[in-house]
């Protein structure tokens, strides 16, 4: 039978946080972008890469994205300012997983692809102290799925990867980390949080 896991990796966006598209959509309305176009730009690889392996700031990834939208330099960065204002909101049911997970003994870590406006975001959204250890792609140097992701994770939380639940919204994401040896689980939502208890044998 396969050993339970006895530490948490939980992604931040799309796990943790969540994201209310009015504020994007009210940007690109009121400056007359196509739909999604923030969005779109942002995630280019040749600038979206970069800002998740710490090679550049969050700041410098935005003006990047401001300089590539169809508008004038200040309407463009005005813009991505208006969008970036908002820092999404806590999903509640995924925060009081992480306190019972927490509270059963089992150590948690936020392990996120992220910029350098990471910890700040975490203050907002009252997360700092919710967990035991906060792990960024801008930090480690590495993004995931790179395989150097998980290990430096693994290390990080003091467990085996065969013992860590990792926690994630992407696909590529948990192939890479049951590639790594970690055990895997894609986030759709809360209707399976049942059996993410029993893969950390919390108690019932």
């Amino acid at each position: 039978m396969r050993d339970r896991a006895r530490a948490l990796l939980i992604d931040l966006d799309g796990v943790l946080r969540r994201w209310d598209p009015a504020p994007i959509i009210a940007a690109e309305v009121k400056y007359g972008l196509k739909p999604a176009s923030l969005l779109e730009t942002a995630m280019s690889w040749d600038i979206y890469r970069p800002a998740m392996a710490g090679e550049i700031t969050d700041a410098e990834w935005m003006r990047l994205v401001a300089d590539r939208l169809p508008l004038p330099a200040e309407e463009a960065a005005a813009a991505v300012a208006e969008w970036q204002a908002y820092r999404g909101e806590v999903d509640p049911e995924a925060l009081a997983f992480v306190r019972e997970v927490r509270a059963a003994g089992r150590p948690v870590a936020i392990a996120t692809n992220a910029t350098d406006r990471l910890r700040g975001d975490l203050d907002t959204l009252g997360l700092t102290g919710e967990v035991d250890l906060v792990i960024s792609s801008w930090e480690l140097k590495a993004h995931k799925p790179a395989p150097e992701f998980f290990e430096k994770a693994c290390l990080s939380i003091g467990h085996l990867p065969k013992h860590v639940l990792i926690v994630d919204d992407d696909d590529r994401v948990i192939r890479g980390a049951r590639a790594a040896k970690l055990v895997g689980y894609r986030w759709t939502g809360p209707e399976h949080l049942p059996y993410l208890r029993k893969v950390l044998d919390l108690p019932e």
